[in-house]
């Protein structure tokens, strides 16, 4: 067992050497406006998320949809916090200059959005962590709600800006940044999940009848599992700020939630590498691969190509979805994770099964 963790570690490592290796030999031969970047940026903050999300209603059992509040949390967390002071009054103008008169570093503020949404994870699990199933996800889909339309009132227009956009903030311009941090927080996740803790979230959501009978404090560790989960919601609600460069309540809307929660499905419920696969291939087709189809001017050398015309992407996009749904009814990954030894399985499992051919005939 020892000797399959190295090898996952080193595999891993070699993974992410290369990853990082080739946007940066990227970056230097693309142009910066390449649609590949903008998947690469906006596909890791979702991992990042998605990932977060899994956590909770993947390894620990508790259907969540406050994932939305938490980003919006995050998000102006980091946005109030590094807007530098020459440029507060332009962008507070309606509200004389806003209350913060101080910014912080981009790496101090990241991680206060983090906290400030465990903070109010906590705050809310206390109550809400009692319910269960579709009461618990009707409880903090209306927090996310409640959250978003309390962020827009003028009378915290001197924090929040009201309904108007916070901007000029510190932003990122090599993807380079939000793959390192998402990267970072999902290294914590995994080895989260590979802990005592980990096994304790785990014993949670198979049955909390059983798991109590152990000695497993359920209130205890299902606020750990919440606090922890909205935590990194928070940093990437930051890193969703940076990347948009403008941030708004209204942009955080229910069917944000819904897109994660979409991804978390597609990968696999309990899969973190599933989360991470699906949040790019979500982001690229809805964001990239698709896009030709919103044009109403396409031609096939003479021949105009009907039924093309703003918005029928989300129309195929859907069905493609429906067709991942159909096919993969656990999802790309299941609850399985990449692994060597899981690789090694996959390989031995298709020798056999060519070798049984080859009997058979």
């Amino acid at each position: 067992m020892e000797k399959e963790k190295k090898k996952d570690l080193i595999f891993s490592l070699a993974v992410i050497a290369f990853v990082f290796v080739a946007v940066v030999v990227l970056e230097n031969i693309l142009p910066r406006t390449s649609m590949l970047f903008t998947v690469l940026k906006k596909g890791s903050i979702y991992a990042l998320v998605a990932v977060s999300m899994n956590l909770l209603n993947g390894f620990t059992g508790l259907f969540s949809l406050g994932q939305a509040g938490f980003m919006l949390l995050g998000a102006y967390t980091y946005a109030v916090f590094t807007i530098p002071v020459s440029q507060r009054a332009a962008v507070y103008q309606y509200f004389d200059g806003g209350i913060i008169q101080f910014s912080l570093p981009v790496f101090v503020a990241i991680i206060l959005a983090g906290l400030v949404a465990a903070f109010f994870a906590y705050l809310i699990g206390l109550p809400v962590l009692k319910l269960k199933s579709d009461y618990l996800a009707i409880a903090t889909l209306g927090f996310a709600e409640i959250i978003r339309a309390l962020f827009q009132w003028d009378k915290l227009g001197g924090l929040t800006n009201g309904s108007n956009l916070l901007r000029r903030f510190p932003v990122f311009k090599s993807s380079v940044f939000p793959l390192a941090v998402s990267g970072i927080c999902i290294a914590v996740i995994v080895m989260l999940i590979n802990s005592t803790y980990g096994r304790a979230f785990k014993a949670i959501r198979d049955d909390e009848v059983a798991a109590e009978a152990m000695g497993i404090n359920l209130a205890h560790h299902k606020r750990m599992a919440f606090t922890i989960s909205s935590f990194f919601a928070g940093i990437s609600g930051a890193l969703l700020a940076m990347f948009q460069t403008t941030v708004q309540a209204a942009q955080f809307k229910s069917a944000m939630t819904y897109e994660i929660l979409l991804i978390v499905v597609i990968g696999g419920i309990g899969s973190v590498s599933g989360s991470v696969i699906s949040s790019f291939l979500f982001i690229a087709c809805s964001e990239w691969w698709l896009r030709f189809l919103d044009n109403a001017d396409t031609y096939i050398g003479a021949f105009h190509v009907p039924l093309l015309r703003p918005g029928f992407r989300k129309v195929v996009f859907s069905v493609v979805i429906m067709a991942i749904v159909l096919l993969y009814q656990r999802g790309i990954m299941g609850d399985s994770e990449i692994s060597v030894a899981g690789i090694r399985k996959k390989l031995a499992a298709r020798k056999a099964a060519a070798a049984e051919k080859k009997v058979s005939k």
